[in-house]
């Protein structure tokens, strides 16, 4: 039997909604290198994070890691709280 490795990724990120019954909405940002010109540029990306305490609130730090697709749109769960500096 093939011993396979998974591989879980996890990201960090602010919570921009927690109007849903435990899911939580968490923008995470990154920074991008253009190839051509090497400017810096932001993008961001918006995850639909399994929060089952209903704990978080907007503007709260939090990390998160992938998990077994839990509904439509939700593939990840919270992990714990962050400190916010």
């Amino acid at each position: 039997m093939l011993n396979k490795k998974r591989i879980i990724r996890k990201f960090q990120g602010i919570v921009i909604s927690d109007k849903m019954d435990k899911t939580i909405v968490v923008r995470v940002d990154r920074v991008k290198v253009d190839s051509k010109y090497g400017k810096r540029y932001k993008t961001s990306r918006k995850y639909h994070v399994h929060d089952n305490d209903n704990k978080y609130h907007i503007g709260e730090s939090v990390a998160f890691f992938e998990t077994r697709p839990l509904s439509k749109t939700k593939r990840w769960s919270v992990q714990a709280r962050s400190t916010n500096n």
